[in-house]
């Protein structure tokens, strides 16, 4: 199985993401055109978290991510369901833990802040994904995701799927990944995604208050924020 397909079946997503796991940053980097790491940036930004709050980054991957929200003192957890992805960053020090984001392995109310980015989109249920991170959020506790989305400004967007989705993504991804044809799944479930008001939507649908979005890069990717109520 060298990708998944769009019904996004778990086994076969955790299967695709071990077999990029080695490549993994270095094909964000180039894909993203170094944006990726503004991209970490923002959602850190957009935590607002403090020091001694604890913070799940689920889909964490090879943990990059999460060594960006530490910076501001938190205690953070990497947590991903590709063992392929804990293990490329081994190497890197903070805690991570083997998790489905549908069944987590944490007890109610244990985080001040859960974020997920470029994850969601791999769940195959999005609603029973976003309710099982409010559960293990404290009440009060708040919730970023940093995903793919629809850019806003309609040249950019068409530009964007046909000419980056469509040629210059797989391009770059034959050159650079270890699993090239798994980023074939990467342009698909982009095209798939729902737009910022949608997924607005279904971040409330699961419970959460005051969700609202900010564009990043012209709306090709998206900040959600959201709250648990109190």
């Amino acid at each position: 199985m060298s990708r998944a397909e769009l019904d996004k079946n778990p086994t076969d997503v955790a299967r695709m993401f071990d077999g990029v796991a080695r490549r993994y940053d270095l094909t964000n980097t180039a894909l993203s055109g170094g944006q990726d790491r503004y991209w970490r940036i923002q959602t850190r930004r957009a935590l607002g978290l403090r020091p001694g709050e604890k913070v799940l980054d689920l889909a964490a991957g090879t943990a990059v991510s999460t060594v960006e929200l530490a910076k501001d003192g938190a205690w953070c957890v990497a947590a991903d369901f590709s063992l392929g992805m804990l293990r490329a960053g081994a190497r890197r020090n903070v805690p991570k833990a083997a998790a489905d984001a549908l069944h987590l392995p944490f007890a109610d109310g244990s985080f001040d802040a859960v974020t997920i980015s470029f994850g969601l989109r791999n769940v195959n249920d999005t609603v029973a994904g976003l309710r099982e991170m409010a559960r293990v959020t404290r009440p009060g506790g708040r919730l970023v995701v940093c995903e793919f989305s629809t850019p806003t400004w309609a040249p950019f967007r068409v530009l964007y799927q046909n000419a980056v989705l469509g040629h210059a993504l797989p391009a770059i991804a034959r050159t650079v990944s270890s699993n090239p044809e798994a980023y074939l799944y990467l342009a698909e479930s982009i095209r798939d995604w729902p737009d910022q008001p949608a997924l607005a939507g279904k971040i409330a649908d699961a419970g959460w208050e005051r969700p609202a979005w900010r564009n990043l890069t012209f709306g090709a990717v998206a900040l959600h924020r959201a709250y648990k109520p109190a």
